[in-house]
């Protein structure tokens, strides 16, 4: 099943996640269904908020990005109930964009590496380090869980000149070529 994206201005972009517990539902059926969803709207990454369920899990799929960087070749997994617990002082500028904010992008600086611990899709504990895009993309996918859109990492400046886009994205105007809600 494909699920539409919740769009900006959505109240459950903005709510912090609850734990997801093993039984609580069909876990590996969501998540097959999330990259599904992923891979119809041509992304890297994808929080269960951003499909309208308040639960801490997220995915990535960097392997589009596998030709110029083969350590991403085989970069496809599923993070539940993620906890980052270390973030590296040094910081890069990212361009960032969001399935949920269609059409908007800007430099958000993230930390170049991270150490995380998260169940995977068979509810074993990890405990790992992740450094360049994918811990970039990790990044931007718990903040949704945190109930964070990259657009709150910008400085005000900043968020004060795409004030009006970002109205426009919470009253519906805007394109994209995937299911929204």
């Amino acid at each position: 099943m494909i699920y539409p994206i919740v769009i900006y201005g959505a109240p459950q972009l903005r709510a912090e996640c609850t734990p997801l517990a093993p039984g609580q539902l069909d876990t590996k059926q969501l998540i097959a269904d999330m990259f599904l969803t992923l891979e119809s709207a041509e992304g890297v990454g994808l929080a269960a908020p951003q499909i309208g369920k308040n639960i801490r899990l997220f995915i990535i799929d960097c392997t589009p990005w596998g030709d110029e960087h083969p350590e991403l070749a085989e970069c496809r997994r599923a993070f539940i109930n993620p906890e980052i617990y270390w973030l590296s002082p040094e910081t890069k500028l990212y361009n960032e964009g969001c399935l949920s904010l269609p059409g908007l992008h800007e430099d958000v600086h993230r930390s170049l590496s991270l150490r995380m611990r998260y169940l995977d899709a068979d509810f074993v504990e990890h405990d790992e380090e992740f450094t360049g895009l994918q811990a970039w993309v990790i990044q931007h996918e718990y903040d949704h869980l945190q109930g964070i859109v990259f657009t709150d990492r910008l400085s005000p400046l900043r968020r004060n000149l795409i004030k009006s886009k970002l109205l426009n994205l919470a009253k519906g105007k805007f394109r994209c070529t995937y299911k929204t809600r």
